[in-house]
């Protein structure tokens, strides 16, 4: 890969522009938090749905999902300590089969107490709980050792205490069912909350880029209203009706792609070209634009409007301070996996690289375009000012070679 300046972005104070220290690079891109696609996180969790997530589709055919599947285990269980007294199947298995029945509709049942009970206080749904559990598995243990002799031949019938003879057993498996349903509304509470957090989290982001994008509107508008009014009280109608013919497809522009959006670096010129044609009008030829764009960086997707304010930027400090004007250059190559785009001006450069600060309003797209890099691709890209000889300031960004995925 190119060896390019190492991340820096900022602004300087106005009048910045002068000074130099030549081929001096400063790397701001670590002066910020990483925060990486606003909206990454949310849909990579989102996407990345399991088998279990679309089993588990609903809470009701996830509760019916684990009725069946725990009745099932239990009916195994059953079978197994049936096996293991010598106890006859073909019989005992109907027995285990009523026991699994009146087990399932217990839960059923404990299902509704514990909605009725789920916002209580922790010590009071946990004494709730175990006095359901126990008194459950009394009455379950009643009803199978009840029914037990009707169905196996020659067991005598059960009396007294000796109907609670399994009561210990089912007590315990009416536990672990509830232990299971407060797990699961526990787990899904914990889900919902991280939804929440992810959704405000990317639409803070989202607001964020909105802010930074349009902070840097007014700026422009302002000054191109100006360079207007100027043609008209001038009488320069023409150019006064082609700069606001200009104005009005790049600001359409701006509106149709939101700052969240990316676009492919031809698209991004083309806005561009309406940006520098407003700028002639009020230049002419002291303003001197030269693109060096390889075939294959065109497709490349970069965000919306990120060239604009770095262009406003040179354009201010460079050719508008000077009366000769000055040249301002716009390169870009795909080298590897990375879009490599460099913008250079003639201007005087910058004369404190170390303390790039953006007072005033001055130099706010350098700024912005160091916040929306970093909340766009967090640690996954490279910007860089660097005084250039024999005169001017270069700016290098390096960001990840994206394209659009055709259908």
């Amino acid at each position: 890969m190119a060896e390019l300046p190492k991340n820096t972005v900022g602004d300087g104070p106005r009048g910045a522009h002068n000074a130099r220290e030549v081929g001096k690079v400063v790397d701001l891109s670590a002066r910020g938090p990483a925060l990486g696609d606003p909206l990454s996180g949310f849909r990579e969790r989102r996407g990345q749905l399991s088998g279990m997530d679309r089993l588990l589709s609903s809470k009701e055919h996830t509760f019916w999902v684990f009725q069946v599947c725990g009745w099932t285990g239990y009916s195994f269980l059953r079978t197994f300590q049936a096996i293991t007294n010598g106890q006859d199947l073909f019989y005992f298995s109907w027995v285990i089969i009523a026991a699994a029945l009146v087990g399932l509709s217990m839960t059923t049942l404990l299902r509704q107490l514990y909605r009725l009970a789920r916002e209580w206080p922790l010590q009071w749904l946990l004494l709730f709980v175990v006095a359901m559990c126990g008194a459950c598995g009394l009455l379950f243990s009643m009803i199978e050792l009840y029914i037990a002799p009707m169905i196996v031949p020659g067991l005598p019938p059960f009396t007294g205490l000796e109907m609670f003879g399994n009561a210990m057993f089912e007590t315990t498996a009416l536990f672990a069912w509830s232990a299971l349903y407060f797990g699961y509304h526990y787990y899904q509470s914990m889900r919902e909350q991280q939804e929440q957090v992810l959704k405000a989290t990317a639409m803070a982001h989202q607001a964020q880029l909105k802010m930074l994008r349009y902070q840097l509107n007014p700026h422009f508008l302002f000054n191109t209203l100006n360079a207007i009014s100027t043609l008209v009280l001038e009488r320069a109608e023409a150019d006064a009706n082609k700069m606001l013919t200009k104005l009005s497809s790049f600001l359409r522009f701006t509106l149709v792609n939101q700052p969240t959006q990316r676009i492919t670096l031809e698209q991004e010129l083309y806005a561009l070209g309406l940006y520098l044609d407003i700028e002639n009008v009020r230049f002419g030829d002291r303003l001197d634009v030269a693109f060096d764009i390889e075939e294959d960086a065109k497709s490349a997707l970069i965000p919306s409007l990120l060239l604009q304010p770095l262009i406003e930027n040179a354009i201010k400090y460079a050719i508008a301070p000077s009366i000769e004007g000055g040249t301002i250059s716009v390169g870009a190559h795909v080298d590897g996996d990375r879009l490599v785009i460099a913008l250079k001006d003639t201007g005087p450069g910058i004369s404190d690289l170390d303390n790039i600060v953006s007072q005033s309003g001055s130099g706010v797209g350098i700024v912005n375009t160091r916040e929306r890099l970093m909340q766009i691709y967090g640690p996954n890209h490279r910007i860089s000012l660097q005084n250039l000889e024999p005169t001017g300031l270069g700016i290098f960004i390096e960001i990840p070679c994206d394209r659009e995925k055709r259908p």
